[in-house]
């Protein structure tokens, strides 16, 4: 039998603003069993993954190990894996999901996957599989400055008064760029508003 997991790797599998962690989708084929890297000939499937999340989760482009070249008669060419495949998927948060200018929306978010592959031998080809997984991933809270946008938000604060700091940046950020700044605020109240509005229809019964 054809063992496929999913598992997320690093921060003992949680998600927070702008670090990176890996999606591994694991497959482990027995002996004598290959599933199909892209391209492959009309008729045959390709391994795909599909992964989906809510606003603010982003996927980058996926890691994946090196095929290996497999020739059958009157069959170009095929991209094949064999024995333990991982396809690593790594994804981060941005602000939509968890920012450190807010309380976490939520405790946790619902990630699925979607995996479509179809195993062969040199000699004959199982039928095609698509299997679904939803994983139940925490969100976790940040390390911020002690500033005052960042304050009664619930992250773990340092030690650190990064206040004198802040007013000369955004002093030299206004002189620069006016309306940056002014984007800037802009843009902090729409995401505060944003994550008030999903925080209520989570509540909602």
């Amino acid at each position: 039998d054809i063992k496929l997991t999913v598992a997320v790797h690093g921060g003992r599998g949680t998600i927070r603003q702008g670090v990176i962690r890996n999606l591994v989708v694991r497959f482990e084929l027995p002996a004598g069993l290959h599933i199909y890297g892209p391209p492959v000939p009309e008729g045959m499937i390709a391994t795909e993954v599909q992964i989906s999340g809510p606003e603010g989760f982003r996927v980058m482009m996926p890691e994946l190990p090196p095929t290996e070249k497999l020739t059958l008669a009157d069959i170009a060419e095929l991209n094949v894996w064999h024995g333990t495949v991982d396809l690593i998927y790594p994804f981060y948060a941005t602000g939509e999901l968890a920012s450190e200018c807010r309380p976490l929306d939520a405790p946790s978010v619902e990630i699925n996957v979607l995996v479509r592959y179809q195993a062969c031998t040199e000699s004959e080809c199982l039928l095609p599989k698509t299997e679904s997984f939803s994983l139940n991933l925490k969100l976790d809270v940040i390390d911020i400055p002690d500033i005052s946008i960042h304050r009664g938000h619930g992250q773990r604060r340092g030690s650190y008064d990064g206040t004198p700091a802040l007013r000369r940046l955004l002093a030299r950020k206004a002189r620069q760029n006016p309306v940056g700044v002014l984007l800037f605020f802009v843009k902090n109240l729409w995401l505060r508003l944003q994550a008030l509005t999903r925080k209520l229809q989570i509540q909602r019964p």
